[in-house]
């Protein structure tokens, strides 16, 4: 027995990563691959049965991985920015998430048929929407800047928020059966568990804080410390009274998420490690325990539940939310239809649901199902439509943004050549009010203050940007910067300037390879190199590849003494650094290089060069759309 669940549990995990993987590979979301994954290895084929296969320890196990989901989740959420965020985020997170809760309710009861407590506890878990799946969402469809920070926002409050009101509709309901006809005594009760969840979960929080920033605990413990308090606390405050460890756990890291802590970024990832791989192992666990007998009894009124859901009730809860607020009709449309469901409500439903079973609620034992329902239909209907209405409503914004990171004389007149002849967004990010004067007086984006800080990585919005260049003079700082940014925007598009001697990897004065981001646009195009040939007189030049003038033109009159720099594709997709690799350039795409001004008498000549040599190849016949150099090499500095 013991050697089959050891297989099983790892069959599970490997099941889950690699359901992980191939949704990165294929750019859907996971969750949709964890409830296929789950069905077939359960109610379809049998080979899980984790009720049986796990038996009395599934619902324990389940339950504490929900904590630290939790947990996780209201570590996301920071108070500062609630307050900060516009008023059509506030009503979405406010009097939306009442609407909301109220309209699914009552879809589930007189469209369901669900009992009333079951159908409140229905639309207390949809108030849900799972930063976990929007946020990826976002990256891939391209939203302007405006329309997903309603969507991100209400994700990332909604999440904990949704969750405490599950809870505590959850705990009336347990409380009103060990209690039939005693309201008061169920709201003191109730009470009580806040009381507890507050006390418990915030004063840990509080002592955690102040230990981290104390240097009580050294910086290889804090992570671990952290997620084992997490399971203490979950498994004390549940002691004391029943699922008040959710309510806690949550608490706890709503508290630490809004507490300036030292070592919160490392805490941070390496519960974004955990949290990937208990996800895997609840989604497909979950799914897998499904009974295929309620799967069969899901009627049409589960189908007309769900639509009413999708078609009436979260449009009706958006508009009537934002009336009046900075949200036009486009962005309200959208929002009202976008609400994917992630991890929080399925797994919230997955441990709720046995107990209201056990208590014998009618209909009950439908509602793990009508939630998986409601999460796999919303990850796939919102995941596959998001990019086609906000092009079609125009909400879209193309993802090939620049962010560059040290404003120097050369980034600074990069960002303008790139920002005025490419009409890409670019964002210069400098520590130096003083340094960014010069791109703010030519119209160029920029961002003061540490690109690393909290304050600024909360500002920041990627969803835009297509690649980042780290180009201060510190060869260490860019690794740091790049380092931090290859979690957000992949490897291959975190470029820092080349390091003198990084072909050294056991030099102690370089920086490790794998640390380091890719080596922008030329081997040589080093900090102190670029300042040099600045103040020689480079110029960034501009042009548009033609039939009459293409690559192999471009390469033979500049390739020796130029560096490129980026590639406006003809779809206006941008790819920087060009010589790094990436499909060669074609009819139609516009290059910026860099590369010594030209004299006129350096002109004329390559003129001559290029109509000789387009004589020979036409037998004599000089082709009239032969592009003039002056026009086609363009010196965006001069057109400032």
């Amino acid at each position: 027995m013991g050697h089959h669940l050891s297989l099983l549990l790892i069959a599970i995990l490997a099941l889950g990563v690699f359901s992980q993987w191939i949704a990165w590979l294929l750019r859907i979301p996971a969750i949709v691959l964890f409830l296929v994954s789950g069905v077939i290895a359960g109610p379809v084929l049998g080979y899980v049965n984790p009720t049986e296969d796990i038996g009395p320890v599934l619902s324990p196990m389940v339950g504490l991985a929900v904590a630290v989901i939790l947990f996780e989740g209201g570590l996301s959420l920071r108070l500062h920015e609630f307050k900060e965020a516009a008023s059509g985020v506030r009503r979405l997170v406010t009097l939306g998430s009442v609407l909301s809760w109220g309209l699914y309710s009552i879809a589930a009861y007189y469209v369901g048929g669900l009992s009333l407590p079951v159908s409140l506890l229905f639309g207390a878990i949809l108030v849900v929407t799972g930063p976990t799946v929007i946020i990826p969402m976002l990256r891939q469809a391209g939203l302007n800047r405006r329309t997903a920070s309603y969507l991100k926002w209400e994700g990332i409050i909604n999440d904990p928020i949704g969750a405490l009101l599950a809870v505590l509709v959850f705990q009336y309901f347990v409380l009103s059966g060990a209690y039939p006809g005693g309201g008061t005594q169920v709201f003191l009760e109730l009470g009580l568990a806040v009381i507890i969840a507050l006390v418990l979960g915030g004063g840990v929080a509080l002592a955690l804080g102040w230990a981290f920033n104390h240097i009580w605990v050294p910086e290889y413990l804090k992570a671990p410390l952290t997620i084992a308090f997490v399971l203490v606390i979950y498994g004390v405050a549940s002691e004391i009274f029943a699922e008040a460890g959710l309510l806690a756990v949550t608490v706890m890291g709503m508290v630490m998420g809004n507490m300036s802590i030292a070592g919160m970024a490392e805490l941070r990832r390496f519960k974004e490690y955990v949290t990937v791989l208990l996800v895997s192992i609840v989604f497909i666990v979950l799914t897998a325990d499904l009974d295929p007998k309620v799967l069969l009894h899901l009627d049409w009124h589960a189908a007309a539940l769900v639509a009413v859901v999708l078609f009436v009730a979260r449009p009706a809860a958006v508009f009537l939310a934002t009336m009046f607020t900075d949200m036009n009709w486009r962005d309200r449309l959208l929002v009202g239809w976008i609400a994917p469901r992630g991890i929080v409500a399925a797994a919230v439903a997955g441990v709720f649901a046995p107990t209201l079973v056990e208590a014998g609620y009618g209909g009950a034992q439908q509602l793990l199902p009508l939630i998986f329902a409601v999460v796999f239909t919303t990850v796939v209907l919102h995941g596959f439509s998001l990019g086609r209405l906000s092009r079609w409503l125009r909400l879209s914004a193309e993802p090939n943004g620049v962010l560059i990171v040290g404003a120097s004389p050369w980034s600074t007149e990069l960002a303008r050549a790139l920002a005025n002849e490419l009409h890409v967004q670019v964002l210069l990010v400098d520590s130096s009010w003083h340094r960014l004067r010069t791109a703010r007086l030519a119209g160029v984006r920029v961002l003061y203050g540490e690109v690393l800080s909290e304050t600024i990585q909360q500002s920041l919005e990627l969803n835009e940007i297509a690649c980042m260049i780290a180009a201060t003079s510190n060869d260490a700082y860019n690794a740091l910067v790049c380092s931090h940014f290859v979690n957000s925007l992949e490897h291959d598009r975190v470029f820092q300037l080349p390091m003198y001697d990084a072909d050294e990897n056991n030099d102690s004065k370089v920086v490790a390879r794998p640390l380091r981001g890719r080596p922008a646009f030329h081997d040589n195009a080093q900090y102190e190199e670029l300042w040099r040939r600045h103040h020689q007189g480079w110029q960034f030049y501009k042009t548009k590849l033609t039939e009459a003038y293409g690559f192999d033109d471009l390469k033979r009159d500049r390739a020796e003494e130029s560096i490129p720099i980026a590639v406006l594709h003809d779809d206006k997709t941008l790819l920087l650094s060009p010589a790094k690799g990436g499909s060669r350039p074609e009819v139609g795409d516009t290059i910026i290089y860099y590369a010594p001004r030209r004299s006129d008498e350096d002109r004329r000549r390559a003129r001559a060069e290029r109509a000789e040599a387009a004589s020979t190849r036409g037998n004599g016949e000089l082709p009239a759309d032969l592009p003039d150099p002056a026009r086609t090499e363009n010196p965006t500095s001069e057109n400032q």
